[in-house]
């Protein structure tokens, strides 16, 4: 009879245990990263040279992560490529890699480094997390042999995979994760054949993680949120800025927002490839972002976030994207219509001519409703209302539904959907809608200079408008509804065309 009671006694002791140690709150960071890139990618190097480098990027993350422990950080998030840099072939990536096992191995390469072969990397990142007591997540390469018997064996006898990992408290790993839906230009990684929804528990929540493009993806973006009910999500990323509609911050934001979940996002830094933007956002709000296109220093950030949030009074109520737009009837106007692109996308727009008014465009299903009012409007400024419905093509499929008001360049209708950093013309008012045939749309506010509104200036209402809350002027660059359309994908969204040049 006792021991059949035992393994119940041990379960409940394990969860209180667990309830005991449980956390609110924790505090969060994410490092920027500057990272130092080799001097070339052309051809191979050494094992020797490769570490040599790595090491002096891990230098200047271990800096972060001291500095981030002393202030009291549970976790950092360090960005994609944040190690060796990028630009590789299959060839000349091969040094970098190490051989990352499965974390069910229970594994701590601090104190136990030749376990799985030459794991240097790995070792000293699991030493970072042990010596802090602070869990540690980072992106490396995995490499995995394979031989004929595989049909999809590459030529050369192995796998390669851009991976992120990692490192609890105490330097175990915890976590692996492949990246799924690789970018077109990452030609020196595979694609694993099967997705993967890494998730893990903490004494401050359950985490997912993923990687970079993967959040335009339904698995395993969506599915580790959705489908394993994480309360915070890892992101490290190498995100290039690509105004108007995907610069990383106000996208990275708004994904968090309208997936109610913690996202923490760590960008590299590169101003020559317009590489910036990392952030800690919580469901309902943004609590600290770093957007900086002036220096070439990297940055650290933290900020406390709710270990659960889904438990919280804070927690957002889910949004019916498309109610408030299906029930009233489109804007009538005598204007004409106007073809424009954005990232490759062409979209409807009609151009906004007077400082207050009503318009409507449309393409295919999607009707965007604009409601606003201007003050300040410079002549030499000119907004459109755009929408799109259709697959995006380029540098991947994947289908979307797009509701925008922007400014254009310059006063010629040809550049709306061009980049635009500035704007003068203030909006003191606005209400954005669309008829969106999916749940997932991700609200952007981007003003003057690339920095966020604030949310006391805005709100997303249960029925789908994107409204302003005050009659406070802003200069706005861009207000968007970026929906995905999950179910009318292709299947994998890393293996459509390459990009155009």
């Amino acid at each position: 009879m006792i021991t059949s009671y035992f393994p119940k006694y041990v379960a409940l002791f394990a969860i209180c245990v667990l309830c005991v140690g449980a956390l609110d709150t924790f505090i969060a960071a994410v490092y920027e990263h500057a990272v130092i890139l080799p001097n070339r990618t052309e051809t191979p190097v050494s094992k020797e040279e490769a570490l040599l480098l790595m090491n002096k990027n891990i230098d200047v993350l271990e800096n972060a992560v001291k500095l981030a422990a002393r202030q009291g950080a549970h976790i950092i998030v360090t960005p994609e490529d944040g190690i060796y840099g990028w630009v590789f072939t299959r060839e000349t990536i091969y040094p970098y890699l190490e051989d990352i096992p499965d974390p069910e191995v229970n594994w701590i390469p601090c104190t136990d480094p030749q376990r799985f072969g030459y794991t240097p990397v790995q070792q000293r990142l699991s030493c970072l997390a042990k010596d802090n007591s602070i869990y540690v997540v980072a992106n490396i390469g995995d490499k995995k042999p394979c031989n004929a018997s595989d049909p999809q064996c590459p030529p050369d006898g192995r796998y390669q995979y851009n991976t992120d990992v990692v490192f609890d408290s105490e330097g175990r790993l915890v976590a692996r994760y492949h990246k799924y839906n690789l970018f077109a230009p990452e030609i020196q990684f595979d694609f694993p054949k099967d997705s993967e929804s890494v998730t893990f528990e903490t004494p401050f929540g359950k985490f997912g993680i993923f990687t970079c493009f993967d959040i335009f993806s339904h698995t395993p973006a969506v599915v580790v949120v959705d489908e394993f009910q994480v309360d915070s999500v890892l992101y490290p990323v190498a995100w290039y800025n690509t105004l108007p509609l995907l610069s990383a911050v106000p996208f990275h934001s708004a994904w968090a927002r309208a997936m109610r979940v913690n996202l923490l996002a760590a960008n590299t830094h590169n101003t020559s490839m317009h590489m910036t933007g990392s952030g800690i956002y919580a469901p309902e709000a943004v609590k600290v972002y770093h957007y900086d296109m002036e220096t070439e220093s990297g940055q650290l950030m933290l900020s406390e976030l709710k270990s659960r949030p889904r438990s919280e009074p804070t927690y957002p109520a889910a949004v019916d994207w498309s109610a408030y737009a299906r029930s009233v009837k489109p804007f009538s106007s005598e204007q004409s219509n106007f073809p424009g692109m954005i990232y490759f996308d062409e979209l409807t727009f009609i151009e906004l001519k007077r400082n207050t008014g009503n318009y409507t465009v449309c393409q295919k299903d999607l009707c965007c409703h604009l409601t606003y009012k201007m003050s300040e409007k410079r002549t030499d400024e000119v907004y459109a209302l755009g929408a799109f419905d259709g697959l995006h093509t380029v540098e991947g499929q994947y289908y979307l539904q797009i509701c925008t008001l922007l400014k254009c360049q310059i006063s010629d209708l040809r550049t709306c959907g061009e980049p635009v950093g500035s704007a003068f013309t203030k909006l003191e008012e606005f209400s954005l809608s669309g008829t969106f045939a999916t749940r997932y749309v991700f609200p952007q506010i981007i003003l003057s200079g690339s920095q966020l509104a604030p949310e006391r200036y805005y709100e997303v209402l249960r029925d789908g408008r994107l409204r302003s809350r005050s009659r406070t002027p802003l200069p706005v660059l861009v207000l968007a509804l970026y929906g995905r359309v999950f179910d009318k994908d292709p299947p994998r969204l890393g293996q459509g065309p390459r990009r155009l040049e």
